[in-house]
């Protein structure tokens, strides 16, 4: 089968597309006819994590298409099925942090940049109607992050005050749009003016200059609650929009993993901070429904062709993306 892998060198220079074996699917497994394919930034991390040392590995963490096969006692899911995969693997009910042995499709197991996939049964989940195959194939991952950010960890209700710093990558967009469908006011900020023109015709109430004076901008205005991705060069910045007691919730760190933090600030504002990741397969569920209430689509930026892998990768790498990029899976 055709696939795009890692192998024999670091970093992109390592991504080869072409054969590789087809397999069956063991007990508990099923084979899924990959159509689409999303591409997200934890690919390119992927890149430098597995070890060109390492046997040829197929990247890719979220994807759509048809079961093809089933292993033995495989239940819920048949042959023909239209699926999303579910690319957290072994995280099953809803917990304040990962269980042990948590992985995700793509590192250390074959991922979703190929024809074929097999993904144990209870990660293939039937694909919303509302999705088109482009939508449902850039779905997972994305959407996972943000559900488990608002909700689970921001614990996010109607009328709150949300500000998602450096929109435009799929989770901003997926915060976005969640957060506003559960009734908040949802405020951004961006270096990019089409960007922030986007996120307005979204919905969102104000969209800043990154290189403003957010409090300026805000006239004052304080948030209830922040999801911060970007990292250290924003963590500051928005932590003084925040009111006393308010929340950041942080999964990402592009620009930096280490920060310097005002820790008489924070505690005389009675700030909560939390991490987040991921999510678990009941939160998956949830996220599911709530998309499917709602009828929520991903924010499309553009679909490549798999062979043209170093276009998609580039335009990632660069933050050229408004939304998600996303992979058509061709025999």
């Amino acid at each position: 089968m055709k696939a795009l892998f890692h192998a024999e060198k670091a970093g992109i220079e390592g991504l080869s597309y072409g054969d590789l074996p087809e397999c069956v699917p063991g007990p508990g497994e099923v084979r899924v006819k990959l159509k689409t394919a999303g591409l997200n930034h934890r690919d390119l991390f992927t890149l430098n994590r597995h070890q060109p040392t390492d046997p040829p590995l197929i990247i890719g963490s979220d994807g759509a298409g048809i079961i093809e096969a089933v292993g033995d006692g495989v239940t819920g899911v048949t042959i023909g099925d239209e699926v999303i995969i579910n690319p957290g693997l072994g995280w099953k009910e809803l917990s304040d942090a990962p269980p042990e042995g948590f992985e995700i499709v793509g590192l250390p197991d074959h991922g979703t940049f190929a024809e074929k996939i097999i993904v144990p049964a209870e990660n293939a989940v039937a694909k919303p109607a509302h999705l088109s195959w482009e939508e449902a194939g850039v779905l997972s991952l994305a959407a996972l992050t943000a559900y488990r950010a608002l909700f689970t960890r921001g614990k996010l209700q109607s009328g709150m005050k949300v500000l998602v710093p450096g929109i435009g990558g799929g989770v901003a967009t997926f915060l976005l749009q969640f957060a506003l469908a559960a009734g908040a006011d949802v405020y951004v900020t961006s270096r990019s003016e089409e960007k922030r023109s986007k996120a307005l015709d979204l919905g969102a109430r104000m969209a800043i200059d990154s290189s403003e004076n957010w409090e300026q901008a805000l006239g004052g205005v304080k948030m209830d609650l922040v999801i911060e991705s970007v990292g250290a060069a924003t963590i500051n910045q928005s932590l003084k929009q925040l009111r006393k007691g308010g929340t950041i919730v942080t999964f990402g760190s592009s620009t930096g993993d280490m920060v310097n933090l005002n820790l008489r600030e924070f505690f005389y504002g009675q700030f909560n901070l939390l991490g987040s990741t991921m999510g678990s397969a009941e939160e998956f569920e949830e996220m599911i429904q709530f998309i499917s209430k709602h009828e929520i689509k991903p924010v499309m930026d553009q679909m490549y062709s798999l062979d043209q892998y170093q276009e998609a990768f580039q335009r990632l790498d660069e933050a050229k993306q408004l939304g998600k990029i996303g992979f058509y899976i061709e025999e």
